[in-house]
């Protein structure tokens, strides 16, 4: 199986149609059209339904699909990481994580290292731990930001100086907006909203023990990846969005109000990465500039 038959592949799947495909890629019909045939004989399964005029994919197909992005991602950066070895500095650092204030940790050093290093370029991932991790597993990521808790045992890190303040995100006109802060038994009964980072890290001890054991009994109604589009449900008025401090910048936002839990929950974030990492001289430059911005041992 060659890696052009790949890329070749998904060019048919995103396009849904051989014609349009084989114009893109600019390969003749007939020989893009023999080798996706060729690829199906290789696999013993059928990847595509044809029709008159397009193609979708079969289970099958969705299946390759998935595992093709992998292989094409991880190949493109070896590619990446063996043309920018020398005596320049340059390269693709890719970077999984979740929203999170403490990100501008990332960000001042992103700055400044673009700014010394012009031919650096960053590609940034969003998701939960689990999706982070994954990524970072399959080698299509060098970094992943982790909201504790998580399982990171199997991983080299270290943690960020600063922790993230949960609370409760509402409309400055809810009961709730004139507490200070927000016990556990204030939630009991509203409609919560909660990101998927959340729910996962909710897990976790420490979140269980907050909620006194009543975490399944709470009426979650929605769940998000987006704080602003969750923001947009609470503006309207559908829920409570159970969310950590500075993702909502209710200074410009006069109808939406954050308050902290109480107890106080705190979340430290770990910079993580696989143990035994080749890293590219633009990802060690890096990672070695995040150390050196806090004292960070």
């Amino acid at each position: 199986m060659e890696i052009q038959v790949l890329r070749n592949f998904l060019a048919v799947a995103r396009e849904g149609n051989i014609t349009n495909a084989a114009n893109r890629i600019h390969i003749a019909q007939p020989s893009l059209s023999r080798q996706i045939k060729n690829l199906e004989t290789e696999l013993g399964q059928q990847l595509f339904v044809r029709g008159s005029h397009s193609v979708s994919l079969t289970p099958e197909g969705m299946i390759l699909r998935k595992r093709a992005e992998d292989v094409i991602a991880m190949v493109d950066k070896i590619e990446d990481e063996f043309y920018t070895m020398g005596n320049f500095v340059s390269g693709d650092i890719h970077i999984g994580a979740g929203e999170t204030y403490v990100f501008r940790y990332i960000v001042d050093v992103l700055k400044n290292l673009q700014k010394d290093y012009p031919n650096i370029h960053f590609h940034l991932y969003s998701g939960n731990a689990a999706e982070v991790t994954e990524r970072l597993d399959k080698g299509l990521l060098d970094f992943g930001l982790l909201m504790q808790p998580a399982d990171i045992a199997k991983y080299d890190y270290f943690n960020l100086p600063e922790k993230d303040i949960w609370g409760v995100v509402m409309r400055r006109d809810s009961p709730l907006a004139e507490k200070e802060r927000i016990l556990c038994r204030d939630l009991e009964g509203l409609p919560l909203i909660c990101s998927r980072q959340s729910i996962q890290a909710m897990e976790g001890n420490t979140f269980v023990k907050w909620f006194d054991g009543k975490l399944e009994q709470m009426n979650i109604i929605a769940t998000f990846s987006l704080v602003y589009n969750a923001a947009l449900m609470v503006q309207q008025g559908l829920g409570y969005m159970i969310t950590v401090d500075n993702l909502v910048n209710t200074a410009v936002n006069p109808d939406l109000c954050f308050r902290p839990l109480s107890p106080e929950l705190e979340a430290g974030l770990a910079i993580v990465w696989k143990k035994y990492q080749y890293f590219s001289s633009a990802a060690d430059l890096f990672l070695e500039r995040l150390r050196k911005l806090d004292n960070i041992p």
